[in-house]
């Protein structure tokens, strides 16, 4: 992320959106409590739509961590406005703030893992619901696996096996290589581990997320963990090629 240009816009909406008290009409005294915006609404409105983007990635779970019970009581952009000023903190201290709270480990958010698992997760995700996230993530996988290939007579693990399987690709049976088919062990050893990697997403992550009843929500590392698993399979679908008959 390109912070300066970040804390930049955040800024900006903060400023559009500082709240004063109208000068009064001239010639009239007025006693009313009504609070305005600095920026045209339109002006907020188009900030909005880029700041809002920002906070995904800096602050990912805003829309239910930060309070919104203000928006009506003191302004429609009351939550937008305290989340900026928290993730610009969060841009200006990082560095600070991984240091002393901890190990300066390196962090992984959500937001920034291949676009198709952050579509799929977003909605979810944002509203708490970890284990949903995770399906429907994986199904979006699922579908880009299929229309990439042009399939739907097959799905999850059974696309998978077909797709990267060993064997030449067949009329209807289109195959996904990973690298260039020299002949060799490592062209081999790729793609007959992306077919075990695919296979362990769908039955060790989705069936049991998607077919047991009264499972506990998942906690959030655990679901962004597995959320990690589909975004490196759904990297390796994407610049795979397309082998046909």
């Amino acid at each position: 992320m390109d912070t300066e240009w970040a804390r930049k816009e955040l800024a900006h909406f903060i400023e559009l959106t500082t709240l004063y008290r109208p000068a009064d009409p001239p010639g009239m005294v007025t006693y009313s409590p009504r609070l305005a915006n600095r920026g045209a609404s339109r002006d907020i409105v188009e900030s909005a739509q880029v700041v809002e983007q920002i906070l995904d990635r800096v602050l990912p779970n805003w829309r239910t961590e930060v309070p919104d019970d203000r928006n009506k009581r003191v302004n429609r952009w009351h939550q937008h406005r305290e989340a900026a000023q928290r993730a610009d903190v969060a841009l200006r201290r990082a560095e600070e703030i991984h240091e002393r709270l901890g190990d300066n480990a390196p962090l992984i958010s959500a937001a920034m893992m291949h676009p198709w698992v952050w579509e799929g997760a977003r909605a979810l995700w944002q509203s708490g619901h970890y284990r949903e996230a995770v399906t429907a993530a994986a199904r979006k996988v699922n579908a880009e696996a299929q229309n990439k290939l042009t399939r739907r007579d097959l799905s999850e693990t059974k696309l998978f096996q077909s797709a990267f399987s060993q064997n030449a690709a067949k009329v209807g049976e289109p195959r996904l290589r990973l690298g260039v088919d020299d002949g060799g062990d490592t062209f081999r050893s790729v793609n007959r581990g992306a077919m075990a990697f695919a296979e362990g997403c769908f039955a060790g992550i989705r069936n049991p997320n998607s077919h047991e009843d009264g499972l506990p929500e998942l906690p959030e590392n655990e679901a962004l963990e597995q959320l990690a698993a589909f975004s490196v399979l759904a990297r390796w679908i994407d610049k795979a090629t397309v082998e046909t008959a």
